[in-house]
């Protein structure tokens, strides 16, 4: 692997923003229009200086092959951290459920991903299971409310391998800057890391996305505190996981959460929002499919079985918001970074007001 590859890849980023910059200027635009494309330029030259040793949080030597940490007492500062399609893999192996030799392959994938969501087999279920009914208005309350604090907020998707459904209008925002990470790389991400230890300095993010990641983390409590830590104060988090759903990432699929229990997962922030992702309609079309499933069926063809049943997925527009959230497919949680803890107490009087 070249020494490098991560600082050639943002000079690649760079040099497109001043093609594109060079491009408006000979239009005519206004010298005003160009300011989020002279702020990326800044951006993508900083965004080393977010980056951290995620075992010991010290700096590190991004241009040494490998990247090592400047820490001379930590582990890394030997190991060093290795490179996957030129992007830093910034794991601490000891700890971590991934092993280094997953990334000898220049991705780091566990498993075949359409990182596009323009596969057969991802537009299939999308047929079946349908669109996520919240994400679209969630995204785009997030960059209304990240511009309302900033003029130029920094987010950090977890999880960012594929463009979350719904997720667009970050992406699509010019003053949003998006840091994408995964547990392998994809051309959505820049660092491939490990949700439990994050590589980011404290405090420098202004808002954090984590769409339909915890159910497949370890310890997802760790990940919620990472992202806390991470986040500036009054930042904001979106994250939705799943309730009543099946394993669909066979061995990284760990853990469910009901709508109070979600809550109490981010008892560090306070709510703006929280609710159901689908209903009980979704979630009997997700046990429809595994039904075929079970009997032995591929994955191709069990949601072709179940297919004829999609209807049943809009029974959830007429459900009620409490028995909603009771039989949810999903939940989801948006709220800000507080210094202030949910009490245990607090979860009894949180229930009956989500009804």
């Amino acid at each position: 692997m070249r020494n490098g590859e991560f600082r050639e890849k943002l000079i690649r980023r760079q040099s497109t923003l001043l093609e594109l910059l060079e491009c408006r200027t000979q239009s005519g635009e206004p010298a005003a229009q160009h300011g989020f494309i002279m702020q990326g330029i800044e951006f993508l030259l900083d965004v080393k200086a977010l980056l951290c040793c995620p075992r010991c949080r010290s700096a590190l030597d991004l241009d040494h092959d490998p990247i090592r940490c400047t820490n001379t007492d930590c582990h890394y500062t030997r190991a060093g951290f290795p490179r996957a399609s030129g992007q830093p893999v910034l794991i601490d192996f000891d700890r971590s459920i991934f092993d280094r030799a997953a990334y000898a392959d220049d991705r780091g994938s566990v498993m075949k991903r359409d990182d596009t969501g323009r596969g057969m087999a991802v537009r299939l279920r999308r047929m079946l299971t349908g669109a996520n009914p919240v994400t679209p208005e969630k995204s785009r309350e997030m960059v209304i409310r990240l511009l309302q604090q900033v003029p130029n907020p920094l987010v950090l998707v977890i999880g960012g391998g594929a463009i979350g459904a719904g997720a667009d209008p970050l992406y699509a925002t010019g003053n949003i800057r998006v840091i994408g990470t995964d547990v392998y790389a994809s051309a959505n991400t820049d660092v491939v890391a490990d949700g439990h230890f994050l590589p980011f300095q404290d405090a420098v993010f202004d808002g954090v996305w984590i769409q339909a990641v915890l159910e497949h983390v370890l310890d997802p409590s760790t990940v919620v505190a990472e992202i806390h830590r991470v986040l500036k104060p009054g930042g904001v988090v979106y994250a939705d996981t799943p309730f009543i759903q099946q394993v669909h990432e066979q061995a990284y699929d760990f853990t469910r959460f009901t709508l109070s229990g979600h809550r109490w997962l981010f008892r560090h922030f306070e709510e703006i929002d929280s609710g159901a992702v689908g209903g009980a309609g979704k979630a009997l079309v997700w046990s429809i499919r595994y039904v075929a499933l079970s009997l032995g069926l591929s994955t191709r063809l069990a949601t072709l079985v179940a297919l004829p049943f999609f209807w049943v997925r809009f029974i959830d527009r007429f459900a009620r918001p409490g028995p909603k959230s009771d039989a949810a497919s999903g939940v989801y949680f948006f709220g800000r970074r507080s210094d202030r803890t949910l009490q245990a107490k607090d979860m009894l009087r949180y229930y009956e007001m989500k009804r």
